[in-house]
């Protein structure tokens, strides 16, 4: 997997990850790569610093001599829509249970009547969201994974 900074044509940077260098470069060309904020399909790679980490005891004598002063957290929401999006999570995770792999299973449960329902959030595969969407089931991707799937 491979992260890339990127910039729409109306400004907008966002970061998104990729199976590989060539998987961008395929998905680009087809207009699948698109803009976070405003849908635009014109995106280009942006100038990113590489993800290096350094060694334990340098990092330690490296906070020691600044004073243990950072900048914060690298996962806070740098710009207006990551804010957003960080509250929707907070909000979901607070208000609905997570079914996991179940998610299709008990979405579909309860719109056939079968189940009470209730606000749930999980995952689908491709075929999955496909047929329930074909279905009539009111679901929707959400733009993150659930905190039990972050490494």
């Amino acid at each position: 997997m491979i992260q890339y900074a990127l910039k729409c044509c109306e400004g907008h940077q966002f970061d998104s990850w990729f199976q590989s260098a060539s998987a961008f470069d395929k998905l680009q060309s087809a207009g699948l790569v698109t803009c976070a904020t405003c849908g635009a399909t014109q995106v280009s790679k942006v100038l990113m610093a590489p993800a290096v980490r350094p060694a334990r005891a340098t990092a330690q004598k490296d906070e020691a001599f600044q004073g243990n002063q950072t900048s914060g957290p690298l996962s806070t929401p740098a710009s207006p829509e990551e804010q957003k999006i960080a509250e929707l999570r907070r909000s979901i995770e607070a208000n609905s249970e997570y079914v996991g792999g179940e998610f299709a299973k008990k979405a579909r449960a309860m719109h056939d009547g079968d189940a009470p329902e209730t606000s749930i959030y999980g995952e689908a595969n491709l075929e999955e969201a496909k047929k329930l969407v074909e279905d009539g089931v009111p679901v929707l991707p959400l733009p993150f994974r659930p905190s039990g799937k972050d490494n």
